[in-house]
């Protein structure tokens, strides 16, 4: 369609088990939860048992290191699913996405980005960036598993700053006239989800056309849409494409599987996507030094509107900045702790472990207050990508769980 010509959003063919497989075995969250917990992977092996399953065709960031041997075994999978029909084309198009968690019930549309129209660096101006910053170590181990790969599973989210609800919505508002494609629950806690093909023209044009009217009041410098989830495995695409493209033709760049990646779009303003804060706990130190390594932020003590609260033995202050570093608290605590060498920091979800954590130990937390969501595209816009650690966007249970498979090679 012309309209996905001005994009860099397209529609895609898309992938899914045939036959009306067994999807609740089919379906496993993002590889890089867990990482820890390799109990928690063997319990989806076990889970899965014989079952054709996405948990084959991806690695598990928790085996990461055995990498050199669990490639050949994935991408083997790959051909043979493809070859044994286990995946069949599903759909040429997008697909709606309905997805409920312990948070309430999220919409989605899986799509394709053009991988030309992103870049991961720090002062990246393309229409598409990352939330947070990337550490290029990890993207080589990644390729690895790309690199002679014919499908990609993505855990990607995708994130569009839609106030008025003008891309995603009005298509599941729509839903009962177009092709159910699953439901079904998802193991490990993940909830369930349904998926919907999009496929004919007129919808499509809809949201090509809502999407452009994003773009056209767009601010100075403004993002079209910041990478939420996933960023590690956006930028392994993107270094995967400049590898694959060096060989090409020029010809043969502008349609090429590789230049594209799988994603799923969501709203920042879904009710059920929840942007948690995440919490500084400092150990071995007391509350007048966490105070003095925090003094260039000016803090003013102030219950009615706090960016910080300091949590001790003694008790709680609430402070104020005065003067912000960064335009979210978060920035600017994180750059004056990042001043301090040899900090024995760590970063905990929930007011009640930070509080916990300073009862049982020698330590000092500081809470921080949740983002407001639509301070997210203005504040990686004017400082670029996020300090680590400046939000969680829900329970590892909540992450995308891998459906769809796309083709990257030609034939």
């Amino acid at each position: 369609m012309e309209l996905f010509d001005r994009l860099c959003v397209k529609p895609g063919v898309f992938f899914l088990p045939g036959d009306e497989r067994n999807m609740e075995a089919w379906a496993v969250v993002a590889c890089d939860q867990y990482t820890a917990q390799k109990d928690v992977w063997q319990r989806m092996y076990d889970f899965v048992g014989d079952h054709p399953s996405a948990l084959r065709l991806i690695i598990p960031e928790a085996y990461l290191d055995e990498s050199d041997s669990r490639v050949p075994q994935v991408q083997e999978a790959m051909r043979r699913y493809l070859a044994d029909s286990v995946l069949k084309e599903a759909v040429s198009g997008m697909v709606l996405v309905r997805r409920v968690t312990q948070s309430g019930a999220r919409l989605g549309l899986v799509l394709t980005v053009d991988l030309e129209a992103y870049s991961f660096a720090a002062d990246s101006k393309s229409e598409i960036r990352p939330t947070e910053g990337t550490i290029v170590s990890r993207i080589p181990p990644r390729q690895k598993v790309r690199r002679g790969a014919e499908l990609e599973l993505s855990h990607v989210l995708l994130l569009c700053d839609d106030v008025n609800r003008t891309i995603i919505e009005p298509v599941y508002a729509k839903r009962d006239a177009l092709r159910k494609l699953y439901d079904t629950r998802l193991m490990q806690g993940g909830g369930s989800i349904e998926g919907w093909a999009v496929e004919d023209e007129e919808t499509l044009g809809q949201i090509a056309q809502a999407i452009l009217n994003l773009k056209a009041n767009l601010p100075e410098n403004g993002i079209l849409f910041a990478v939420g989830d996933g960023n590690h495995s956006l930028a392994t695409a993107k270094a995967h494409w400049e590898e694959v493209k060096k060989d090409l033709p020029e010809a043969e760049q502008a349609d090429h599987p590789a230049r594209f990646a799988m994603v799923e779009l969501n709203n920042i303003y879904d009710d059920a996507l929840i942007f948690e804060p995440i919490h500084r706990v400092i150990f071995g130190t007391d509350g007048e030094a966490v105070l003095s390594m925090l003094q260039d932020a000016g803090l003013m003590e102030d219950e009615e509107k706090p960016d910080l609260i300091l949590v001790t033995r003694q008790g709680e202050t609430a402070y104020r900045i005065t003067h912000p570093l960064h335009s979210l608290p978060v920035g600017t605590v994180q750059q004056l702790l990042d001043r301090q060498h040899g900090l024995n920091l760590d970063y905990v979800h929930g007011d009640k472990a930070v509080r916990e954590i300073v009862e049982k130990q020698n330590a000092v937390g500081i809470l921080l207050p949740p983002m407001d969501k639509s301070l997210l595209f203005p504040a990686v816009a004017k400082n670029g990508p996020l300090p680590r650690k400046t939000f969680s966007m829900g329970e590892a249970n909540e992450k995308r769980y891998y459906m769809e498979a796309r083709k990257i090679t030609r034939g």
